[in-house]
């Protein structure tokens, strides 16, 4: 059940993670307010990491700013890092 609660949470926020680089790529494209890179770097910190890369390489957005290019990748791994090291408690105690 928690696995399920798990991954339902990490799909949605991966969706989000990838509206929200479209969203605000349509609104630089139009000259209008932004969501906040923080708020970018939040929903991938969040589990929405994946969403964020695809987002960003399918709208070409934020693919010169080395603070996202590097960044969102790094956050990515820490996750994996992570997901890990829950697993291996979980499976191999």
């Amino acid at each position: 059940m928690i696995v399920k609660i798990i991954l339902g949470y990490l799909v949605i926020v991966n969706i989000a993670a990838f509206l929200a680089m479209c969203m605000d790529k349509r609104k630089a494209e139009r000259g209008k307010w932004r969501i906040p890179e923080k708020t970018l770097f939040l929903l991938s910190f969040a589990g929405g990491s994946i969403g964020a890369i695809v987002g960003m390489y399918t709208f070409r957005h934020k693919t010169k700013h080395t603070k996202f290019v590097i960044g969102m990748p790094v956050i990515l791994m820490i996750h994996l890092v992570i997901a890990g090291i829950l697993l291996k408690q979980i499976y191999f105690g």
